[in-house]
């Protein structure tokens, strides 16, 4: 049983991967923003009472966000935070994302995607070493992030503490090698800077 639900999810993962491909996923200009992904943004976040507030450097990214919410049928502000900070802010409204979790497959690969566009890391110059991982404070956190990739049939190292002595709270895990390409081609990016390093390797 356990051996024809492997399969089963297989089947469905490449079908995924077969759409995204077909749809160009990486180049469409106006990406589809969902609550699953949204979700996963919002670890790069702080919140009001009845608001969470995306934060980022990246305006364009800011603003391909907001639209998006626009497009699930919410306000979203979009403004600069401070007179002397690069950073700037997409508030909305909790009911956005009031009662949602991610069940599906589909969501938890726009979950991976939104969670990477926020906080993953990957070099951001063609003659680095290429690597990709995700890091976070919440272990727990982390630890279904990986789940949900490994659900997907991604690779990932183990969740471990790059330096107890710099951060003992601080947890991360690597995107092994032989998934890169897989990961380029299912999770992919929408981030405008981290989207054309993700290409590199597809």
């Amino acid at each position: 049983m356990y051996k024809l639900a492997c399969i089963l999810l297989d089947m469905r993962c490449n079908t995924i991967q077969l759409k995204v491909e077909n749809l160009s996923l990486h180049h469409t200009p106006t990406p589809n923003i969902t609550r699953a992904y949204l979700l996963g943004a919002l670890h790069d976040s702080s919140e009001a009472k009845y608001t969470f507030r995306l934060c980022q450097k990246n305006l364009n990214y800011i603003e391909l966000c907001a639209q998006g919410i626009k497009n699930l049928g919410f306000k979203c502000w979009v403004y600069k935070e401070g007179k002397d900070r690069d950073l700037y802010i997409a508030e909305f409204s909790k009911r956005v994302l009031y009662n949602f979790s991610i069940n599906t497959p589909i969501e938890k690969i726009d979950y991976i995607r939104g969670y990477f566009d926020s906080e993953g890391g990957i070099p951001r110059n063609f003659n680095s070493r290429y690597y990709i991982y995700f890091a976070q404070k919440n272990k727990e956190d982390l630890l279904a992030l990986r789940s949900y990739l490994i659900d997907l049939r991604i690779s990932c190292g183990n969740i471990h503490n790059p330096s107890k002595l710099v951060d003992p709270n601080y947890f991360r895990f690597y995107i092994l090698r032989e998934s890169w390409e897989k990961f380029g081609n299912l999770i992919g990016s929408y981030h405008p800077v981290k989207s054309i390093f993700v290409r590199k390797k597809i």
